[in-house]
């Protein structure tokens, strides 16, 4: 079995790479992925280990484990069982929950199936961390999947649900203000201009008109959320092979869009310290966020939000090109010493199923993974706006080994322009990341 390292990146994601061309397409193929074998049990059960990345006291882990049981329920006449082991992000970081991966993988505890980050993906498979599953699909299946988790052609992860993020609004709010959003749709989405004039009419009644989530840098939110601004102002990051930075990140588009976003904190229409709650309370008039903030509208805040007429969802704004937020957490199998890797297959056939999918998106209020779970959303809710974005306009953070650095580098933008000049901020990171790609590709 190839020995690999994976080395962990500041205050954020691991990278393991091997970078340069990575590991080779043989190896990638056809390598079983080792020769040990699966713990049993007392009644003679092969136990398969999953790792999830939540609480398991959590909406979301009561969904995971209710899959297990039933996979466990399934699988009792082929001796095959599930054991879930819940690593909780600690403050919701992913760092911790990558931190415990690196030291299970050194110690020899991990998983047979983990959770992970879905743009971590092409970092893990170019390190060994993760087993080849193209084949384990068919083609049809593949098609069934909105995204696939991909390196150099091949599936290395299947999503667990499927993310995109909108502006949520306050409809009281607007309408007090006599701000018409009505026109703005995923097909026709509001420009950079309009979106300004809507924060500066929400600035006239006192208010701030719109949480970017500036302050969420510890992370990889802020990315998320705010990578596909870049897009949509005509930018864009790395090149194809994931291993140039150097006149994608900094050319004039990418900074435009940087530029769009110091505007509106030196207009006044956002801020880097908003509170967690000043959109939830009726303090701010939009909030940028994903599909996990719909249960929380819907159920958390009642004497603000006390039903869905008063609060609505709105698309990424556009100024070049249509774009929007994609890509969740997803389920690979690891290359953990185990040779055997058919029950590891059995479960995450099992955990990606439509069924799976739709138990864990009724509690997560996410998208769902695969097309067969056509969700009969109604026309004009959030769900229908944040499913129409995905397939109309959503576009994957850059598939890259060097993928932490690279979040690494975006997050430390959107700290520095708060205040620093764009053109210089974005070339001096740009160089600073150019130099981290530059050791991968040469490893």
């Amino acid at each position: 079995m190839r020995k690999f390292v994976l080395l962990t990146m500041t205050a954020l994601l691991l990278a393991g790479c091997s970078g340069g061309g990575g590991v080779d397409d043989d190896y990638i193929a056809d390598d079983p992925g080792g020769d040990q074998a699966y713990e049993t049990d007392e009644d003679g059960n092969r136990v398969v280990k999953i790792w999830f990345h939540v609480d398991s006291k959590s909406a979301e882990g009561g969904a995971y484990q209710k899959r297990v049981d039933a996979f466990n329920a399934a699988y009792a006449e082929q001796k095959i069982k599930a054991r879930p082991v819940f690593k909780a992000r600690t403050g919701g970081s992913a760092a911790d929950y990558e931190k415990q991966l690196i030291a299970a993988q050194t110690d020899g505890s991990l998983g047979d199936v983990i959770t992970l980050d879905a743009p971590n993906c092409a970092s893990y498979a170019d390190s060994g961390l993760l087993y080849n599953i193209t084949s384990a699909f068919t083609e049809d299946e593949k098609k069934d999947f909105l995204s696939l988790n991909m390196y150099k052609d091949r599936v290395f992860g299947l999503p667990i649900q499927e993310s995109s993020a909108g502006f949520y609004y306050n409809k009281n709010i607007f309408r007090d203000a006599g701000i018409d959003v009505s026109g703005y749709t995923v097909e026709n989405p509001w420009t950079f201009s309009e979106f300004k004039s809507v924060c500066q009419k929400l600035k006239d009644r006192g208010l701030t008109a719109v949480d970017m989530r500036l302050d969420a840098t510890k992370d990889e939110t802020a990315t998320y959320l705010l990578y596909p601004i870049i897009y949509a102002a005509g930018g864009d990051f790395v090149s194809a092979d994931g291993y140039t930075a150097t006149g994608y990140f900094n050319k004039k588009e990418s900074k435009d869009g940087f530029k769009f976003l110091k505007d509106l904190v030196t207009s006044g229409y956002t801020r880097y310290d908003i509170g967690a709650t000043d959109f939830f309370t009726g303090k701010t008039g939009m909030y940028l966020s994903s599909g996990w903030t719909i249960p929380d509208l819907d159920h958390k805040f009642p004497d603000t939000f006390p039903n869905r007429e008063s609060w609505g969802l709105l698309p990424y704004p556009k100024e070049v090109t249509r774009a929007s937020a994609t890509g969740s957490w997803s389920y690979a199998v690891t290359r953990n010493g185990v040779g055997d890797k058919q029950p590891a297959i059995e479960l995450i056939k099992w955990m990606s199923s439509a069924e799976s999918s739709n138990v864990v998106t009724n509690a997560t209020g996410m998208i769902p993974a695969r097309k067969s779970c056509n969700p009969s959303y109604a026309d004009g809710s959030p769900e229908k706006i944040l499913l129409t974005q995905l397939e109309q306009t959503g576009r994957q953070r850059p598939a890259t080994v060097g993928y932490p650095q690279f979040t690494t580098a975006f997050s430390n933008i959107i700290v520095k322009i708060r205040d620093n000049d764009v053109d210089t901020t974005v070339d001096e990171i740009t160089k600073g990341l150019q130099a981290e790609l530059d050791k991968l590709a040469n490893q």
